[in-house]
């Protein structure tokens, strides 16, 4: 059985052509990318240790290694500090054996005060599982008619965007851009506050979303994290910037979304307005 850290490498050595690095061509290879003999010459290891850490039988290779690794595969910042995350929950080489389980979901008082500040802005507290944990008035005016408010899991919890980007068929319409929001909910579930917790949901996500889900959380993609763009039912388009702010202890998010057009910003006022006043959803 693989690792994180197995597959990351695997996935970004299979999206590499070897002409990249000025390797030759080789046209009659049966798989993609860069082969395994060419990475680990370039990174100064064997094929047979590489072998090891790509099938997880070496789950605890050394920094420089792992930064060899980095260098030869061409990673950027952003990957580079993933396959170093990766290396790290790695580590130890036995997989955990504690009880898959949801994480600390309560919020701090003073994260709660905070999000207070932003009304009636558009923001909420998310982990990285996607549970939306608390809501401004403006958040829940703007996705009231989406499905996304309506969601809670097996275990009667909170709303969670990753579950209804996965398994609501809404979200395919809100999201004009589906596979880029899926890849962002996928990645982030590696950040989770721990392994634990991360297993957790893959294993309540993966019966029902199926390869569509568990594609994209073997394959590392990192997301860009653009501006969201939201085809809502009522509404029309929606343009959004999306800024995140870390809130501890808890390994909890404070996302803030603000209006990236003029357009965006008057149609999410109205939005506002209408709850407000209790009216009833424009059909």
């Amino acid at each position: 059985m693989g690792t994180p850290l197995g597959d990351f490498i695997r996935a970004r050595r299979d999206a590499i052509q070897p002409e990249a690095l000025g390797l030759p061509a080789r046209h009659r290879r049966r798989s993609p990318g860069l082969r395994r003999v060419d990475l680990a010459s370039l990174a100064g290891i064997s094929v047979e240790y590489l072998t090891r850490i790509e099938q997880g039988r070496d789950g605890n290779p050394s920094p420089a290694v792992v930064n060899a690794l980095g260098d030869a595969l061409g990673l950027d910042g952003s990957e580079r500090g993933h396959l170093l995350y990766l290396a790290k929950i790695t580590g130890g080489g036995c997989p955990s054996h504690n009880r898959p389980a949801p994480p600390d979901r309560e919020v701090a008082p003073t994260v709660l005060r905070t999000l207070g500040l932003l009304e009636p802005g558009v923001a909420a507290v998310t982990n990285r599982l996607g549970d939306l944990l608390a809501r401004t008035r403006g958040f829940d005016a703007v996705f009231a008619e989406t499905g996304l408010l309506e969601g809670a899991g097996a275990d009667g919890g909170f709303p969670n965007l990753t579950r209804y980007v996965f398994t609501d068929p809404r979200a395919r319409e809100l999201f004009p851009d589906w596979g880029a929001v899926a890849d962002e909910q996928a990645f982030d579930l590696w950040t989770a506050p721990s392994r634990e917790s991360a297993e957790w949901m893959g294993a309540e996500l993966a019966p029902v979303a199926g390869p569509e889900f568990t594609d994209r959380l073997q394959s590392h993609r990192l997301p860009e994290r653009g501006v969201l763009t939201l085809a809502h039912p009522s509404a029309g388009v929606l343009r959004l910037h999306r800024e995140v702010l870390e809130a501890s202890p808890r390994d909890q998010q404070v996302l803030v979304m603000l209006p990236a057009d003029e357009a965006t910003e008057a149609a999410v006022a109205r939005l506002r307005d209408r709850a407000a006043a209790g009216a009833p959803a424009a059909g």
